[in-house]
């Protein structure tokens, strides 16, 4: 899952940042409203965590721009001003929620999941694919019931192919899902994960090929029969 962190304020965001990748989350950061957008309107983002008091382009702005594009990914609107005239203002913007700072960490991450669930209504709440099991509660693997042992990379990758289905993942596209945009890798640096992943797999009983690769264009999980 890759979020996207709009705050201004460096401190706070490197906590919260800090707090979302023990998650396993891939955190974007911008600190005002413009280069927010802009990144937004660039890469795919299943959840915006944003600061209402904002350079530029303040968070209400930012979200009634979001939403009249027609971006329809679950905002979090985290900020000082606590008023309930406030609240209805984020929330009519286009905000799915609205947290006061001081933040509570705890809290912060349970709302994010909600939101994340309430973004993927379709997905279930253990990922399979034949034998392969992940749970995103946990952060359990397991391949015909033997538990399966991931860095946060590989498990992330993992969790990419099994959300994706049968769709074919181009490097570029799975280096824009889980990296940060400043931290972008080499596409050679997929191909590493790719094959310590499959190496994993294929100690506890999995094929070869279980990740598939579809020369010149890139990688799936390899169609289970009937599907």
């Amino acid at each position: 899952m890759k979020i996207l962190l709009v705050e201004d304020d460096p401190s706070l965001a490197e906590v919260l940042a800090e707090a979302m990748a023990t998650q396993r989350y891939t955190v974007d950061t911008a600190s005002d409203g413009e280069a927010a957008w802009e990144q937004a309107s660039n890469f795919e983002y299943d959840l915006v965590v944003l600061d209402v008091m904002l350079p530029k382009l303040d968070g209400f702005g930012f979200c009634q721009r979001v939403r009249t594009k027609g971006y329809r990914m679950p905002i979090l609107m985290v900020t000082a001003r606590d008023t309930s005239t406030d609240k209805v203002i984020g929330l009519d913007a286009g905000a799915d929620d609205y947290m006061i700072k001081p933040v509570d960490i705890p809290e912060f991450l349970a709302r994010i999941r909600a939101l994340l669930r309430r973004g993927s209504t379709s997905t279930p709440p253990i990922l399979e694919w034949g034998e392969l099991h992940l749970n995103p509660a946990t952060y359990e693997v397991t391949y015909s019931k033997q538990k399966l042992r991931l860095t946060p990379k590989e498990y992330s990758l993992l969790e990419l192919f099994l959300r994706h289905g049968k769709q074919i993942m181009s490097r570029s596209a799975i280096i824009e899902h889980l990296w940060s945009f400043d931290k972008l890798p080499r596409e050679e640096t997929v191909k590493v994960h790719i094959k310590t992943l499959r190496q994993k797999l294929k100690l506890i009983g999995a094929p070869d090929d279980f990740i598939e690769t579809v020369h010149g264009v890139g990688y799936r999980l390899k169609p289970l029969q009937g599907k």
